[in-house]
């Protein structure tokens, strides 16, 4: 397939990860595309597996305004256009029950989950953007999640901010959500490493996500292929919701 020919999009947070198999699945299919993350080392890694000529990094921390700004003119500049966002980029530091959680922890991860989200929509929008925007939520969103109970409670804010978001800018632009469940990834090792096969029982498919499995998903959600969806949150999480837990 060939759906993002002469596409550009930008992915926060993509130096590795989910938001790295996105960016590899969107040059896949013909994309341009403008990784961001906070550490330049990661970045050029990832560049180095994408391929230059295909991908571009900037590297900064995804709640700074001028890392925003600076990422919005590399685009423009670069490749003359922007088509598609995808707000990947997401921090979780506190563990525990919500009731027992530092109120800077929470502030900080409402600014990166969120408010983030919102501000990198906002701003693709005033420089042209053009398709379509997807965020990357999850599954601890929809229903209470015990242990990382703000890193939900910040994703159920961002799923509402897709329905918000996709209200107000459509016809034009779409605005969608994936809501995954466990992926194996750097960023969810906690809640698998050393019990693997424990976690993934729970799952009718018997297995953990990889990222692959949200990033087919994503490129769809932002492809004409969705053209008649918007403000939909997907939920990816090999089975687990069909079961009840009663």
């Amino acid at each position: 397939m060939a759906r993002f020919t002469d596409r550009v999009a930008i992915i926060t947070g993509a130096s590795r990860g989910i938001g790295l198999a996105i960016a590899a699945r969107l040059i896949d299919e013909g994309a341009r595309v403008v990784i961001t993350g906070r550490h330049q080392e990661g970045l050029d890694e990832a560049i180095a597996e994408l391929g230059s000529d295909h991908a571009t990094a900037v590297a900064g921390k995804a709640d700074d305004a001028a890392h925003r700004q600076a990422v919005l003119a590399h685009a423009l500049d670069r490749y003359g256009r922007i088509d598609h966002l995808v707000n990947n980029a997401g921090i979780n530091p506190l563990f525990g029950p919500s009731l027992g959680a530092d109120l800077g922890a929470v502030r900080k991860m409402v600014d990166v989950n969120v408010l983030a989200a919102f501000e990198w929509t906002r701003d693709a929008v005033a420089s042209g953007l053009s398709g379509s925007v997807v965020n990357i939520a999850s599954v601890s969103g929809i229903s209470a999640s015990p242990g990382i109970a703000f890193y939900g409670v910040t994703k159920a804010a961002l799923i509402g901010l897709t329905t918000q978001l996709a209200a107000e800018l459509a016809p034009s632009i779409r605005v969608n959500a994936v809501a995954p469940a466990v992926v194996k990834t750097a960023f969810a090792r906690s809640l698998y490493e050393g019990r693997e096969a424990e976690a993934a029982a729970r799952y009718p498919l018997q297995r953990l996500g990889e990222p692959d499995d949200v990033a087919g998903p994503v490129a769809f959600l932002l492809s004409d292929d969705a053209s008649w969806m918007t403000g939909q949150t997907l939920v990816i999480d090999g089975g687990a919701g069909i079961r009840s837990s009663l």
